[in-house]
């Protein structure tokens, strides 16, 4: 484990208490944890199973100034090669509960998508059909407003519960946290960003406001989706999604395709050829591979178009 004088004794007790002693793991590897299947270790990383668990782990975090990064699926994330520095905050399938109520879905912000699509369906519910493919925890995908066709989270969110954190003392650690619920109007959404991602606020569990259908119909339009999904992104290979935020007036992957990048490599790094808005790890990549070819392709979009491709991948750890 990475030498780092916070991550004390003390501290590993006092997350084995909050959120259960099986539930901390020392110097885990991160590409277990992101669907770039990329990354190096982080000190700790901690799995509550509970939004209450979770808010003590924060506290502990919190109280003790240690570092800390909440990570639900990891699909949005390149994790540098040498890991992370302080504790990682877990939530996936451990705190990944789904439960309808009526015409309303709640959940846990380790759910992914689309389970939480898939128990509308089962429910003859619909909303959720255009993001239930976008490979992300209910977590990230509202700190990002995710969306696919034309559709986003901010369309069918009723609420959200966070953690929000404390304020910053004179030694430069934080007071407790408190949770939170925030109406979706009170989340400020937007283009991919949100209250949630500007404020630091951590989602425990989202509430989504859905309308009833036939779950047939409903059905039908979720494996529409998936069809498209298939035909045009590379989902056979490890990657982050789509790499770079939609630039106004233009499509990144056709600027790229454009620049004569479809293919493009370095290391294990590479432009997909079936869609060129993707990075995708081709067996080998390291976090250096990706962020070189990154530069490389933000550098030849803005010499031959003058456009700024801006990452949409969220580049963390010690590279």
């Amino acid at each position: 484990m990475h030498e780092y004088e916070a991550i004390s004794d003390e501290i590993i007790c006092a997350l084995g208490a909050a959120s259960g002693e099986d539930a901390v793991l020392l110097a885990e590897p991160m590409r277990e944890h992101t669907t770039f299947k990329i990354g190096g270790p982080a000190d700790a990383v901690v799995s509550p199973r509970t939004p209450e668990a979770a808010a003590r782990t924060l506290d502990v975090c919190a109280i003790a100034g240690v570092p800390t990064t909440v990570v639900g699926n990891g699909s949005d994330l390149l994790v540098g090669d040498r890991g992370i520095r302080g504790i990682v905050v877990l939530l996936r399938e451990n705190m990944s509960e789904v439960r309808v109520e009526g015409t309303r879905v709640h959940a846990q912000a380790g759910a992914l998508l689309r389970d939480v699509a898939l128990a509308a369906a089962d429910a003859g519910l619909s909303g959720l059909e255009p993001l239930w493919g976008i490979p992300a925890a209910v977590g990230g995908a509202c700190h990002q407003n995710a969306g696919a066709y034309d559709a986003c989270m901010a369309d069918v969110l009723e609420s959200v519960q966070t953690y929000v954190p404390g304020a910053v003392l004179s030694d430069g650690t934080r007071a407790k946290g408190t949770v939170r619920t925030f109406t979706c109007d009170e989340l400020d959404f937007g283009y991919r960003k949100s209250r949630v991602a500007s404020d630091g606020l951590i989602v425990l569990e989202a509430t989504f406001a859905l309308t009833p259908d036939m779950e047939a119909s409903i059905r039908g339009r979720m494996d529409d989706y998936q069809q498209r999904r298939e035909e045009k992104q590379p989902l056979e290979l490890p990657s982050a999604g789509s790499t770079f935020k939609r630039p106004p007036g233009h499509f990144a992957g056709k600027l790229i395709m454009d620049a004569g990048l479809r293919g493009y490599r370095v290391g294990g790094a590479q432009v997909s050829e079936k869609h060129c808005g993707f990075v995708v790890n081709t067996g080998e990549a390291t976090a250096a591979d990706v962020n070189a070819l990154i530069e490389h392709v933000q550098d030849e979009v803005r010499t031959q178009f003058g456009v700024e491709l801006e990452p949409e991948v969220h580049r963390i750890g010690e590279f």
